[in-house]
């Protein structure tokens, strides 16, 4: 079970000395949260802050796109580190020509999809493609918000087509995780969650005992 704080609710002014406590934990990502204003109503951060992350940190960097041109920032991002690039399925009109450039260019590639998006509208090769897919369980673009429950049927519909087809993507998700949530996740096939409030909103010291709290049942 990987664990993915994500660094959008970190304390910005001291983000150095949040990633170095989380140096201390095993089987982690620090899933940044890119987002552009247009495809979210939100900005974040861009290249020049997410290359010195990799100077700080050897946790692999989970970067989850909220963009409406994913391509561009594509090659934009294509040299500061990336573990795995997720991009949104709603953003992209070619998405198998952008998973195949993804991949010359990123060891893992993702694709997410919004709350009321079925996963019905993806193709069935698409599956065998993506490395990754990011169900969200709250509308993307602000840290913080409450878990849609409908998303542990969405994550159990998405593992029995995993299983159906024998693939091995991660299924992951993003958007009100705590421990209230986190087992029913686990059960329902989720095996990476992403956890921002719940991780940092605890104060440095805490991180392991929040992050150990997601993964016990």
């Amino acid at each position: 079970m990987i664990i993915s704080p994500s660094l959008l609710s970190a304390n910005f002014l001291n983000l150095e000395q949040d990633i170095l406590e989380l140096n201390k934990e095993k089987d982690l990502w620090l899933h940044l949260d890119i987002m552009d204003g247009h495809f979210v109503p939100n900005l974040t951060f861009g290249p020049v802050v997410v290359s010195k992350l990799k100077t700080i940190t050897s946790i692999p960097l989970d970067a989850h796109f909220m963009v409406t041109n994913p391509s561009d920032h594509m090659d934009w991002f294509k040299d500061v580190g990336l573990n795995n690039f997720t991009f949104h399925w709603e953003a992209a009109t070619h998405h198998d020509r952008l998973i195949q450039k993804a991949k010359e260019l990123y060891p893992s590639v993702g694709i997410s999809l919004n709350p009321s998006t079925s996963l019905r509208v993806i193709e069935d090769f698409i599956f065998e493609k993506v490395d990754l897919v990011l169900l969200m369980s709250v509308n993307p673009g602000f840290g913080g918000q409450s878990f849609i429950d409908g998303t542990i049927h969405k994550v159990e519909e998405l593992a029995a087509i995993r299983k159906k087809k024998n693939l091995n993507f991660t299924i992951q998700v993003d958007g009100g995780v705590s421990d209230f949530n986190s087992q029913k996740l686990i059960r329902a096939g989720a095996d990476n969650l992403v956890a921002g409030s719940f991780v940092f909103s605890s104060g440095r010291g805490n991180y392991h005992q929040q992050i150990n709290k997601l993964r016990k049942p």
